[in-house]
């Protein structure tokens, strides 16, 4: 029986921290190989692609053009560009967030990973990435 991949939007903040991560074992760490062995299916759009290239080519973090390069290539290449779902009647925190969210819910049986789990509404999909480990693993993914 073939095990299909994940689908899930990735926030930013996830990204950040499996670059920073000395750790391979670390969660952030683990979400992004994922992706990088085709087990997690990044769902983006144009906004999102934004932010990423924004924020990971901040001078405070040292990332290298070509750690960057190689998540934004990735993505690309192994993630899904979806229209975003105008649905957000929830507050959210950060007004940046709503297009993560968004995105989300134009797959079914899609998640949002992220760290900062109190951004968002309090729903199943919503998940930490060591809740999202543990979903790959519950599905034979890692």
């Amino acid at each position: 029986m073939e095990v299909l991949p994940v689908y899930a939007v990735i926030d930013t903040n996830v990204l950040v921290s499996a670059l920073l991560s000395s750790s391979s074992f670390s969660n952030p760490f683990i979400i992004l190989e994922a992706i990088y062995s085709k087990k997690l299916v990044p769902l983006y759009n144009g906004a999102i692609l934004s932010e990423y290239k924004l924020v990971l080519s901040r001078e405070k973090f040292h990332f290298s053009e070509e750690q960057v390069g190689l998540v934004i290539s990735s993505i690309l290449e192994y993630g899904l560009k979806v229209e975003k779902e105008d649905c957000v009647t929830d507050e959210f925190p950060d007004p940046k967030d709503i297009v993560f969210y968004e995105v989300r819910m134009a797959v079914d049986d899609s998640y949002l990973v992220t760290g900062n789990i109190k951004h968002f509404p309090q729903k199943p999909f919503v998940v930490t990435p060591a809740q999202m480990v543990e979903i790959l693993k519950e599905k034979g993914l890692l």
